[in-house]
C-alpha cells in the first residue's frame, strides 16, 4: 500500500479499480485546517488525465504492473505480435491500447512491453529509431528559407516531416518521442 506521502512522480499507483501513474504532485499545509496533496494523475490504460485532491494519510493500493522487454514479430490485423527474448514465448498486444508508438515499431526491434493484470496496456520504444525514406515528393529547387520541411512515409508507415535535402530511398534517423526528422543517418 502506498500513502500520500509517499507520492512522487512516476510512482504507479491503483486508484479507483484503474492503474495510474502520477505525473505531478504538491503537497500542501495551509495555515487553518488540515494537509493536503494536490496531484495529476494519468490513466496508464486510457491516458485520460485527472486533477484529484487527497488528504493526508489516505492509502492507494499497488497495481499489478509488469514490464518486460520484448522483440516486436509481426503485425496481424488490430493486434501486434511480441515474443519474450527469455521464454520465447508470443504475446498479442492491441494496437490502440498501444496508440501511437505502434507507428515506430519496424519488425525484429525490442521494446518494453507494460502489462497490468496479465495484459499488455503500452509499450516504450527506444528514443531514437533508424528508418528508410519509402515515399517522398522531391525538393523545389530555390525553396530555401529557414525550416522548410516536406511529408516523408517511412518504412514503418509513420509520416515524417524532413527537411527539403531528404529524398526517397535516405536513411533518417527519427525521435520516437515528438515523431520528428533527427537527422540523417
Amino acid at each position: 500500500m502506498y500513502e500520500v506521502s509517499d507520492f512522487r512522480n512516476g510512482l504507479k499507483i491503483l486508484y479507483e479499480g484503474e492503474p495510474y501513474v502520477v505525473v505531478e504532485f504538491q503537497h500542501v499545509k495551509p495555515g487553518k485546517g488540515n494537509a493536503f496533496t494536490r496531484t495529476r494523475l494519468k490513466n496508464m490504460i486510457s491516458g485520460r488525465v485527472l486533477e484529484p485532491t487527497f488528504k493526508s494519510g489516505e492509502k492507494f493500493g499497488v497495481p499489478d504492473i509488469e514490464e518486460k522487454e520484448m522483440q516486436y514479430l509481426f503485425r496481424e490485423g488490430n493486434h501486434l505480435t511480441f515474443m519474450d527474448n527469455n521464454t520465447f514465448e508470443q504475446v498479442l498486444v492491441d494496437a490502440d491500447a498501444i496508440g501511437d508508438d505502434a507507428k515506430y515499431l519496424k519488425e525484429n526491434d525490442n521494446a518494453q512491453v507494460l502489462f497490468y493484470n496479465g495484459k499488455g496496456i503500452g509499450i516504450t520504444t527506444a528514443t531514437f529509431i533508424i528508418a528508410k525514406v519509402t515515399e517522398c515528393e522531391p525538393g523545389v529547387r530555390g525553396d530555401t528559407a529557414t525550416n522548410v520541411t516536406k511529408p516523408a512515409k517511412i518504412e514503418t508507415g509513420a509520416t515524417v516531416k524532413v527537411p527539403l535535402f531528404i529524398n526517397e530511398g535516405d536513411v533518417i534517423k527519427v525521435d520516437t518521442r515528438t515523431g520528428e526528422y533527427a537527422s540523417k543517418a
